[in-house]
């Protein structure tokens, strides 16, 4: 469909990322972005978190391409620079979980036409994780995958899940399903509500102040809260989620000590069901570990390296 706008902000060097338009089945416009490597050892699928772009994994993915693996990600349905899918572009919002696979079908058939080199694995970030760990369940082709802080239940007691429920269920049926939820932040980037010391998302001063200079200079990507429909939403994803038997693949999982905005139970509890995962716990690390101080963030992303690479000596 072309290509697409790639931002960067002043002072930035020459990124090798080309963005471009995919169509989904039922025809919304989604962003794409390839980081290509020189080497083939294999490609790397980049499933975001929600609220986030193509852009912000710009250093991870040059990461991974010098290690020598392609990296292809996506701006889901609803955020970054893909069609918005309702009135107020704001908050987050989509009309049913499912559809993020409309996304991934279009990503995996785009590699596949550009002969990516396999093995191909999954890489994914939270509300990515709960996309990607139900693409593993319908067979998406990955020799492994790795996954930082997923998506495998909300950061919520169970009290507070139950009365979301209720509330959510109540505001769709007075018509609100579109406002943006109780507390889940409004409709104004959480990035820029938050001080560096309230923020639970990353320990890392210039990483966090590079998220403000990007929500700030790049208003049109950036994301709110979200809408008491796509709560609703995500809670059935994750109960649905919860009970399905684990992948047969090879699958590193990374969760932060002081991860409060998914549920570290979740992540515990999967991870012990699936005897192809597993659990690296870093000390220290908020919501974000791919965004943390380096002393977190370079072992991580280490590791994740070796287990693609560990992956694809056994494949």
């Amino acid at each position: 469909m072309g290509d697409a706008p790639f931002h960067s902000l002043p002072g930035d060097p020459a990124s090798s990322a080309r963005c471009f338009w995919l169509r989904a089945d039922d025809g919304l416009r989604i962003r794409a972005g390839h980081w290509p490597a020189r080497e083939a050892a294999g490609t790397v699928l980049l499933f975001p978190g929600r609220t986030e772009y193509v852009e912000k994994y710009n250093e991870l993915a040059l990461e991974l391409n010098a290690a020598g693996y392609h990296v292809l990600t996506l701006d889901w349905r609803g955020q970054g620079l893909s069609d918005r899918l309702i009135a107020d572009p704001r908050p987050g919002h989509v009309h049913a979980f499912r559809d993020y696979q409309r996304d991934v079908v279009e990503l995996l058939v785009t590699a596949g036409e550009m002969s990516l080199p396999r093995p191909w694995h999954l890489l994914a970030h939270s509300m990515g994780g709960a996309i990607g760990l139900a693409a593993m369940q319908d067979g998406m082709p990955v020799s492994s995958a790795a996954f930082s802080a997923p998506m495998w239940g909300l950061g919520l007691s169970r009290a507070t899940i139950a009365l979301a429920r209720v509330v959510t269920t109540i505001a769709r049926h007075l018509g609100h399903a579109e406002r943006a939820a109780p507390r889940s932040g409004g409709y104004e980037p959480l990035v820029l509500k938050r001080t560096f010391h309230e923020n639970l998302l990353t320990s890392d001063g210039t990483r966090f102040g590079r998220m403000i200079a990007e929500a700030a200079a790049w208003p049109e990507l950036a994301i709110g809260g979200v809408t008491n429909h796509w709560l609703a939403e995500a809670l059935a994803e994750c109960r649905r989620l919860a009970p399905l038997p684990a992948p047969d693949v090879p699958t590193l999982v990374g969760l932060g000590s002081d991860e409060r905005i998914v549920s570290a139970e979740a992540i515990r509890q999967r991870v012990e069901r699936w005897p192809e995962a597993r659990l690296m716990l870093l000390p220290g690390a908020r919501h974000e570990p791919l965004m943390e101080r380096d002393r977190i963030r370079t072992p991580f992303v280490q590791a994740i390296i070796a287990h693609f690479a560990g992956a694809t000596r056994q494949g």
